[in-house]
């Protein structure tokens, strides 16, 4: 029968078929029986020879990004411990006393709250441990494989753009004069940029009239902007606010609970408490924090949206994509790969359920819902037969790996009225 088909149809088929079996075999805790290949040369092997299989898997499909990190980090590292390439100018005026009169840069050192290594690690370590701690409910390898990379990728990327930008643009600090100690007397000898004693009435002058020998202490002084706080704060909670939100599915097609609303701004509170918490001992200047939370915030979008089919469309923000296979965004809502589909915390009203697409714990059926479960444009009907779209849809069956007749959420069940309209094939529109 299918030695009629066209050769290329039987060769993606194939393909697909192969892609299937990788994936049903992670979604069923089988992982490393198949091959990359497809082939399966060891199907009654011991558990560590499906495991080393796996690794080896993980590893062919990840080792580039594995060495970019590092590459990246390392690079980041060496710019932020590099000399400050910039000379930049400050005014000093006294008056009669000796007291300087211009205040912007003249508050006391007192210390920093939070240290920016110490910044960093909570930025990391927090979100690392939601993300691993969560696996126990969603029990998903590859949504905590896309997961933490996103977000290693996240904060690496912030901190190369943070560090460049500092060393190259820099700028003073609330306290630097009180690091530098500057002595103007020493202008006149201390002169080889030919910036000191310049401008309006002669008041500017360069770090070359600071007396404090510190150099350590000096460049720090010198390289507020951006801050280096904001940027990971925003780097790391700004993902893990993007990866909460398509878990919890608190914007969804459902109504949640307010108290999901509040969990899911966590991290936004944190990251806001972590990036301007160096106002309060005058270590930055508010556009210091802006510009450091901009950054964050930018990072953490384009590296979640890297690694999950969406940002922000609740019906598909959830998925993990997947290295050398693309996902078909033309299929049906209803249909997602296995183990992708249940790869949510959430497991209200068909979210996070493995199989058929019913309601779940607190979900309230009306006879609206009731109709829609027994009709033929359930998603639960789909599965039950076997079919690859909704008689209603407008689009064709996928031709890749992630459409296998596994149900989406239904959205009849999620609507939870009986009011007679419906939503369409895509979910996402009352027609």
């Amino acid at each position: 029968m299918s030695s009629g088909l066209p050769k290329f149809y039987r060769r993606d088929r194939d393909r697909r078929r192969e892609s299937r079996a990788l994936d049903e075999a992670m979604a069923n805790g089988t992982a490393g029986t198949t091959a990359v290949g497809g082939a399966n040369p060891n199907p009654k092997g011991s558990k560590s020879s499906r495991l080393i299989q796996f690794i080896k898997y993980w590893v062919l499909v990840s080792w580039k990004d594995i060495l970019a990190m590092a590459v990246f980090g390392a690079a980041a590292l060496g710019i932020y411990q590099a000399p400050y390439a910039s000379t930049r100018n400050f005014p000093i005026t006294f008056t009669q006393s000796g007291d300087i009169v211009y205040p912007e840069f003249a508050y006391p050192h007192r210390g920093w709250i939070i240290s920016p290594s110490l910044s960093g690690v909570v930025a990391a370590v927090i979100p690392l441990a939601i993300i691993f701690l969560a696996q126990i409910r969603i029990q998903s390898f590859w949504d905590l494989n896309n997961a933490v990379l996103g977000l290693l990728y996240s904060l690496i990327l912030s901190s190369l753009f943070q560090v460049i930008i500092k060393n190259l643009i820099g700028g003073f600090r609330p306290y630097f004069l009180d690091i530098c100690q500057p002595d103007i007397s020493l202008a006149s000898s201390r002169n080889a940029t030919g910036l000191n004693g310049v401008g309006f009435q002669q008041i500017m002058y360069t770090v070359e009239v600071c007396t404090n020998p510190d150099k350590a202490a000096l460049k720090t002084a010198m390289t507020s902007f951006p801050s280096g706080h904001a940027t990971s704060a925003w780097a790391g909670y700004g993902f893990l606010f993007l990866w909460m939100n398509a878990k919890l599915k608190v914007w969804g097609n459902y109504q949640t609970s307010f108290y999901w609303l509040v969990l899911l701004t966590a991290p936004v509170l944190g990251a806001t408490l972590l990036a301007t918490c160096l106002t309060v001992d005058q270590a930055h200047h508010w556009y210091d924090i802006l510009a450091g939370s901009l950054i964050g915030i930018m990072t953490s979008i384009a590296c979640y949206r890297l690694v999950y089919a969406a940002v922000w469309d609740w019906r598909w923000n959830h998925v993990p994509l997947k290295r050398g296979r693309a996902f078909g965004y033309e299929m049906e809502g209803d249909r997602l790969l296995p183990g992708y589909h249940k790869a949510t915390w959430t497991k209200k009203l068909g979210w996070g359920r493995k199989g058929k697409g019913r309601a779940g714990r607190g979900s309230v059926r009306g006879p609206g819902e009731k109709r829609a479960m027994t009709s033929g444009r359930s998603s639960e009907t789909y599965a039950r037969n076997g079919s690859g779209v909704s008689p209603h849809s407008r689009v064709p069956p996928p031709v890749n790996g992630y459409g296998n007749g596994v149900v989406h959420p239904d959205p009849a069940m999620a609507r939870g009225t009986g009011s007679s309209g419906r939503y369409d094939g895509r979910g996402d529109q009352m027609v």
